[in-house]
């Protein structure tokens, strides 16, 4: 089933407030607009392939925040 784009921001958005302390996804609660997580869904056509999108941004700036924090130490 094809989404809207609404409601493919709606569901990364549903998917980052349940998940937000996993890979990144903190980053979409707190720092994402809707028009930039349109940028990031690209030409996703399912809420699926939305998240999906998403989560490879997440998963990079994770994966920084963990290189920074492993530096500290």
């Amino acid at each position: 089933m094809l989404n809207t784009m609404e409601e493919m921001i709606a569901a990364v958005r549903h998917h980052a407030e349940k998940h937000y302390n996993e890979d990144g996804w903190d980053y979409i609660v707190e720092c994402y607009e809707d028009d930039e997580i349109e940028k990031e869904i690209g030409n996703a056509s399912t809420n699926q392939e939305a998240i999906a999108n998403v989560g490879r941004i997440c998963k990079l700036c994770d994966d920084r925040r963990q290189d920074v924090i492993a530096e500290i130490f």
